[in-house]
């Protein structure tokens, strides 16, 4: 059913972006729906993503936005952010969806360094059922799942035909998927050694979010 557990946070991690909005990197882009968001923002957007598919498809998706007024398509790029030297203290902004736990968890130090002064570092992320709170977490969810499917399926019919159809016209692309493996435990202990002062929060769809300001 078209309900993306990722996209249902856009707004939230939308609210983290400083007011100097400037520069923006996402990392683990995918087909380049929240990249999209933050350049509508006026941002200036790159936005990076190891699967070749899905960025030819981010880009395809993205190509109308150079014909909106005051919007510039994000820049898409095949790359390998643990591969990738990125710019030092240069972004005002810079995002990680779901996509932290494809690499090593240290990666964070990467996205830290990359941030200019008063910066934001928005990471979120997925964390495995591991502990009896995790449990119950994922049993609250469960109803609630079942019911924005139920919402998103029911709106997606009543949208014109044609507003489903992928820009490319090749049929849906998606990024690869991977199970995460650390627990949220860890996951603090680690952000917290890596990224002083972050601030990490457990939410529902067995997503948290880590942010983290760059006040040095």
């Amino acid at each position: 059913m078209p309900f993306d557990h990722n996209d249902h946070y856009h707004p939230l991690l939308l609210r983290q972006v400083p007011p100097r909005r400037g520069t923006a990197l996402d990392v683990g882009c995918g087909t380049g729906r929240f990249a999209r968001r933050l350049a509508r923002l006026g941002m200036d957007v790159d936005a990076i993503d190891p699967s070749e598919a899905v960025i030819a498809e981010a880009r395809a998706r993205s190509a109308h936005l150079d014909r909106t007024p005051d919007t510039r398509s994000p820049r898409f790029r095949h790359a390998d952010v643990t591969e990738t030297e990125l710019p030092s203290g240069h972004y005002d902004f810079v995002s990680c969806l779901a996509s932290l736990h494809h690499m090593p968890f240290d990666t964070v130090t990467t996205l830290r360094d990359a941030l200019a002064p008063g910066g934001v570092l928005v990471i979120l992320g997925c964390y495995p059922e591991k502990s009896a709170l995790d449990l119950a977490w994922s049993v609250a969810a469960v109803p609630v799942n079942v019911a924005a499917r139920l919402g998103a399926a029911a709106s997606d019919r009543l949208r014109p035909s044609s507003a489903s159809v992928p820009a490319t016209g090749r049929g849906r692309v998606k990024a690869p998927v991977k199970q995460p493996t650390m627990p949220l435990p860890r996951i603090r202990r680690e952000a917290a050694l890596l990224l002083p002062g972050c601030r990490v929060r457990r939410l529902l769809f067995w997503r948290y979010l880590l942010v983290f300001h760059n006040n040095g």
